[in-house]
């Protein structure tokens, strides 16, 4: 079971990436290098973003993708509905056939519920909280790289204090 498919997820972290770049337009190539997603499928994806009036695109030598709406106003649910439609966890299909028992399974209730749950949830991440998870992390990440630095550096600059005496 997937909750997300590869194309949500490239339009989540395309948008991410427009994100830190607010207001700037960003060329698709840029987006695809940096993510490393492939360029002809975020092409694709990005129409379907612009379709959706989540970004706009502007041709030219300054062109590229840029954010339409606020992050904040943009939620993953949104991002899931373009891509794949509503939040389901489980089609009751059976050989690409709806089930017999299906208005009467105890399972599927608890499952619309869980789908119900899981679509809220989603509906309440925007794409502002992600990069705002997204700037503590690299914070964070900065932080412990320096702390790696500082100690290889007091470490090998120890070894040549006693060197020296």
């Amino acid at each position: 079971m997937k909750v997300l498919t590869k194309n949500t997820d490239y339009a989540i972290r395309a948008l991410l990436v427009l994100g830190t770049h607010e207001g700037e337009y960003v060329s698709a190539r840029q987006i695809s290098q940096q993510q490393g997603i492939p360029y002809q499928f975020l092409r694709r994806i990005l129409q379907e973003l612009n379709k959706n009036g989540l970004t706009t695109s502007r041709e030219g030598a300054h062109g590229g993708v840029r954010l339409e709406k606020n992050p904040d106003a943009i939620r993953v649910r949104d991002v899931i509905e373009i891509f794949q439609g509503k939040v389901e966890l489980s089609e009751c299909m059976f050989r690409k056939q709806i089930c017999a028992n299906r208005a009467s399974c105890v399972l599927r209730h608890e499952i619309m519920r869980i789908e119900e749950i899981v679509s809220r949830e989603f509906g309440q991440i925007t794409l502002g909280k992600l990069l705002t998870d997204l700037t503590k992390l690299n914070a964070t990440a900065t932080m412990e790289h320096t702390d790696e630095f500082e100690i290889i550096n007091s470490g090998s600059h120890e070894k040549t204090d006693s060197n020296h005496r």
